[in-house]
């Protein structure tokens, strides 16, 4: 396998183009982020299936049972970093267009694979596809593992820090200082508890609050930190705002004197490329009787004969920009169970990924 931990996608996108090209495809090139794109056929409609290339890293080597990757193929299941999250997808995808140019299926479409970084920031890639490079899709299929189902949408994510100040002192006069750390216990207590009080939904389920790090600033091991920071993970179900998510916190005992505030992303990609966002990911439904959805269950009756299953991530995905934030209408069919994503059992069914090239191949014609 072809390493690609965190956007560093350069070697596997290469390899992908590289793919697309000996295809014939229509038109393959990469984005000024770095993100490669393959085209087939050029209608007045614009379908792009989205699969992201890069990875989460590998964390302890010896927590592994194989080579992360090199992976191992055992009962037609395939093992390694990425299987399921989220390259089993690629295959079925740029075959499918490969297929639909070689019998002429494209008809009135402009068909795009989209191989992207999302790992660190889900949905800039999207983003900037959009904004920067012009291409807005009619409608988009997400790659991403749904156990082959069709997925229709996710809770949202906001990225908060909250930043306590005190005042210095030796360790040994602490009366004399004002402890950062305990000023922000509350707050932590009060995110502790708050996930009771957060909104819900019926198809999306709660959302939740998580403190997922805590750092100080302090002189030395023997003095009063006057400076302590916490990072929250705020999973946002359909209907709640960053602007309520924001008071919430900002109304935790405490905090008061703290600051709060959204983070922002703008590191720069493997190309050197910064495309500075919000870390504010909405969250996102397509309604049940769109237009999308009834033509990807017909497509699914007759890739596959039976009835399909019908649900939702539980974690992100691309989905926050494309239906989120540009009201574009998208959904998910992808190999693999989201369960192992993320995990040293990573993988990915090799029929699955294989069957899913039918589905990639039917929609737009039924579509």
């Amino acid at each position: 396998a072809i390493p690609s931990p965190e956007g560093q996608i350069g070697d596997v996108g290469r390899r992908v183009a590289e793919e697309m090209t000996r295809l014939r495809f229509d038109e393959v090139r990469f984005d000024r982020m770095g993100n490669v794109l393959g085209r087939v056929g050029n209608g007045r409609r614009l379908l792009l299936y989205d699969s992201h290339l890069d990875t989460v890293g590998i964390g302890d080597p010896s927590a592994w049972q194989w080579h992360p990757f090199q992976g191992k193929v055992e009962n037609g299941i395939l093992y390694g970093r990425g299987a399921c999250d989220e390259k089993g997808s690629t295959p079925g995808m740029v075959y499918a267009l490969a297929i639909i140019k070689e019998l002429d299926l494209a008809k009135d479409w402009t068909l795009y694979y989209f191989g992207n970084m999302e790992e660190a920031c889900e949905g800039i890639a999207p983003n900037a596809l959009v904004e920067v490079e012009g291409i807005r899709p009619d409608v988009v299929v997400i790659g991403e593992p749904t156990n082959m189902g069709i997925y229709r949408g996710q809770r949202g994510r906001l990225q908060m820090k909250v930043v306590t100040k005190g005042r210095s002192a030796h360790a040994a006069s602490p009366h004399l200082g004002d402890n950062a750390i305990y000023k922000m216990l509350p707050i932590i207590g009060g995110i502790r508890d708050m996930t009771d009080t957060l909104g819900d939904d019926p198809f999306l389920g709660r959302g939740s609050a998580v403190v997922t790090r805590i750092e100080c600033q302090t002189a030395s091991l023997n003095a009063v930190p006057d400076e302590c920071t916490v990072y929250i993970d705020r999973r946002l179900t359909f209907g709640e705002s960053k602007e309520s998510a924001l008071a919430q916190v900002k109304a935790l005992p405490g905090a008061a004197e703290a600051t709060v505030e959204i983070l922002l992303y703008d590191k720069p990609s493997y190309t050197g490329y910064v495309f500075p966002v919000e870390e504010y990911y909405p969250a996102w439904i397509l309604p049940a009787d769109h237009s999308l959805v009834q033509a990807a269950e017909a497509t699914y009756r007759a890739a596959y004969g039976r009835e399909p299953t019908i649900g939702r991530w539980n974690f992100s995905t691309n989905g926050v920009y494309w239906m989120g934030k540009a009201g574009i209408p998208c959904i998910g069919f992808g190999p693999g169970d989201e369960a192992y994503a993320h995990t040293t059992s990573d993988q990915v069914p090799l029929a699955d990924v294989v069957l899913s090239t039918l589905f990639y191949v039917l929609l737009p014609t039924l579509l």
